[in-house]
């Protein structure tokens, strides 16, 4: 069960080898450049938990569960389990409009955009292979929840493939045109499940944190 802290951490799970956190919209994973920057989930989780050390990351404007592994060993064990996608990730989103059937799967290549970074772009000659699939979970007038399922770990992923096949994701606004960035009062994109194996014993472990939207 997850318990909110003092340090403004809100913890999901705690062992002697990893951490899980909830992370809310709007807090970065990592410090960024300027003091303004500083506060962030990775040292609010250093504070409570000194030997805390980052494993993943999720976009500043995205919520929902973070990893940390406890001490070098665990980071270099829960790295590997994330660079072999041996870890399972599903986000929940709400999209701009109705896409084409109940399912899907988005297969485009994915680069930074230099000289407008941090965006990333569609570049099929240069870009890196990407996939998410995609799942129908509940279709309104204007637009749609889906549950997504990202193969790759590319940066911006998600937010980037639904905008390129016409359904940008609420709230966004780096990727979604004005009117699509102001139906929503935040990006509505959220990190609802993870599954793993535990790196210090091999058991199967699994978190859900439901979205708020």
């Amino acid at each position: 069960m997850a318990t909110s802290e003092p340090l403004g951490l809100d913890t999901v799970y705690a062992d002697d080898h990893l951490l899980v956190f909830h992370k809310p919209s709007g807090l970065l994973s990592v410090p960024g450049r300027g003091p303004d920057k500083q506060d962030c989930l990775s040292a609010r989780a250093q504070r409570a938990y000194p030997d805390a050390l980052v494993v993943h990351r999720l976009d500043m404007a995205t919520s929902g569960l973070v990893v940390m592994a406890r001490g070098i060993a665990m980071q270099r064990i829960l790295n590997a389990a994330f660079a072999n996608r041996a870890v399972d990730k599903r986000y929940t989103a709400v999209v701009a409009g109705r896409p084409i059937g109940d399912q899907g799967q988005i297969d485009l290549p994915i680069l930074v955009d230099w000289p407008n970074r941090p965006l990333r772009k569609i570049d099929p000659e240069h870009g890196k292979p990407s996939c998410t699939r995609w799942q129908v979970l509940e279709a309104l007038e204007d637009r749609t929840r889906l549950a997504l399922e990202p193969i790759t770990g590319r940066s911006h992923q998600l937010r980037v493939h639904l905008a390129a096949i016409g359904h940008p994701i609420l709230g966004d606004a780096l990727y979604a045109p004005p009117a699509v960035q102001a139906m929503a009062g935040r990006l509505l994109l959220h990190a609802c499940s993870l599954a793993l194996q535990h790196p210090a014993t091999g058991a199967p472990l699994r978190w859900d944190c439901a979205a708020s939207f």
